[in-house]
This record gives C-alpha cells, structure tokens and sequence, in this order.
C-alpha cells in the first residue's frame, strides 16, 4: 500500500519515526522497550514506521549537546530482530556518508524480493568526512534493487538561507528520489516559501512533484526545546516564546503544531501538491511520547476530514 501511494504520487501519507534504543541497553531492555514501542502503534493506521539512524552531528555545530550522544542499535537489526511483528512497512534511515560501496551493495542487495523502503541520509555538515555520496547511493539503489523504494530529507529552513531547497529537492526526484520527510516543523513561513517555489519550478519544468511529509515532533520541556535548537530546527522567536511562557509546553506545543501543519497542508492541498505528515518524539519521556501518538490521530483525522479519500487510497 505505502509503495503505490509514493508511485501514484497520493497526499496523506501518515507516517511515525522512532529512534531505536542505545546500543548499550541489555538484550531484555531493549525487548521491553521494543514491546512498549509495538504496543503504542498498535491500531494506529500509520502508512509506514521510520526508523531513525542517528548520528552524532559534533561537527555541525559548537554549542554542547543538551542530551549526550550514545550509540543507537543499527535500524535495520533492530527492524528485522525485535519489530517485526509490527506489520507496516519500515522506511529505514541509513547515513550512506559512512558505508563504504561493499557495505552499501550488501545492504542494498539483502532481501532482493521484498518491498523497501530507506531514506538515504548525507553528511551532516560540510566539515564531515564521507567515504559515499548521496548520488552515488542513488546510482547504486536504482541498479541493484528495484524493490527499494528510497527518498530523501528536505530541509525548508536552509531554504531561507540559500533559497535553493527547491532545486535541490527537484534534482533528488530525477535521481529516483520516491518522496521526502522534513525536518521537523515549526516555521510555517519557512516550509510554505519552499513549497511555494517548488511547486512553481515543478510547473516550468514539467516535473512530477514527489510526496512530502511534514514532520511534526511535539515540544514537552524547556530541554526539549534546547534540544529541537541544537539539532537545527528553525523555531522562530514568537512561538519559542509562546512555548517559554506558557503552564503546560506540551499542550501548548501540540496546539501550535495542529495549527502549522493544517495551514501547510490546506497550501499545498490547494496547488494539488501530495503532501502527507509524519510525527515523531525527539523526547524519551513518556508524555511526549504519548502526545505524539495522540498527534498521529489528530492528523489523520483533519486529514480525513479535508480529503475523505485520502486516507483510504
């Protein structure tokens, strides 16, 4: 199902992301954590579970890391050894910058006959070392399997610096790129000048728009906004300090994001622009990480009520 709605190019797509558990977990607190995850997304109705493969991002920015970085379990091992009761497709996220063409071949070639699904991820600044290049990973996918549904990540804050997302959103779509998930969103006029110049230049040139996932990660605490800071998400001054202000950030937040994501999508739905939503907590808390299931329904819920079909497609 999620393969023929990237093919057909459907909006309302619904995914949710995950990060899999530190690799220096025990075998059974890895299992309990894997059981709480596979609980929480039963019934959901999601299209397709992501599956975050970290990095450790040093490089891109000076400022300390409000939460230290510990290695996460490989997302495929963790798909295949403790998720696969969980019965919708993965959308693994792999850093291709750090596999070498043989590590990439195998991973590529494992499960020739099986439906796929990765988003191939680059360096994540210029100062990072890569043995790999995202072409060069697209190049490979298409040749060695067809199955793999790959897409690729958009950044609508970096639009407002070089003003050049959209070419390079439209230069991954000619390289097979099948769809695309966002950074997280909090800065409506930043994704809607990207959207609104993609849609133009997809116009000129006569180029097929690829889905877009809008993601939406809720804001629970004061660390968690420092947090969402370092990791580069765009949060401009007026909301963080809607969030700052207010008795309940949680609340606050999740409201904010019903708003952002239904002012976006209502943009991109009028432009006929297949645009869906994928939600995510970037908190390990568990009231973050409920709010962000309960998000997931709230979404397809507006999605429903705008677009009956568009969930059932």
């Amino acid at each position: 199902m999620l393969r023929d709605k990237i093919a057909r190019k459907a909006p309302g797509i619904v995914t949710y992301g995950m990060t899999p558990p530190k690799e220096s977990h025990e075998p059974d607190k890895i299992a309990e954590i894997a059981r709480k995850q596979a609980e929480r997304l039963k019934g959901l109705g999601i299209d397709g579970l992501i599956l975050y493969d970290v990095q450790e991002e040093s490089d891109r920015i000076e400022a300390d890391r409000p939460f230290p970085y510990l290695k996460t379990i490989d997302p495929t091992a963790y798909s295949e050894t403790y998720l696969s009761g969980v019965d919708v497709p993965k959308i693994i996220y792999r850093c291709v910058g750090q596999d070498s063409e043989a590590q990439l071949a195998r991973w590529l070639q494992a499960d020739p006959d099986e439906d796929r699904f990765a988003v191939f991820v680059g360096a994540s600044s210029s100062r990072q070392e890569v043995t790999l290049r995202l072409p060069d990973a697209y190049d490979m996918s298409r040749t060695l399997n067809p199955n793999l549904t790959f897409g690729g990540v958009v950044i609508p804050e970096r639009h407002l610096k070089k003003n050049d997302e959209h070419l390079r959103i439209a230069s991954k779509v000619r390289s097979g790129c099948g769809f695309f998930v966002s950074q997280a969103t909090y800065n409506v006029e930043a994704t809607k000048n990207f959207l609104s110049d993609y849609y133009y230049y997809c116009q000129e040139q006569e180029l097929e728009m690829a889905p877009i996932l809008i993601n939406l990660a809720p804001c629970g605490s004061a660390k968690t906004l420092a947090f969402m800071k370092w990791l580069g998400i765009s949060i401009p001054k007026w909301l963080e300090n809607e969030l700052n202000h207010s008795h309940d950030v949680l609340d606050k937040s999740v409201t904010l994001l019903h708003g952002i994501f239904e002012e976006i999508f209502d943009f991109g739905l009028e432009k006929g622009m297949p645009l869906g939503c994928s939600v995510e907590s970037v908190s390990t808390r568990k009231v973050e990480i409920d709010a962000s299931i309960q998000l997931v329904r709230d979404i397809q819920a507006m999605i429903r009520a705008k677009m009956p079909s568009a969930l059932a497609r």
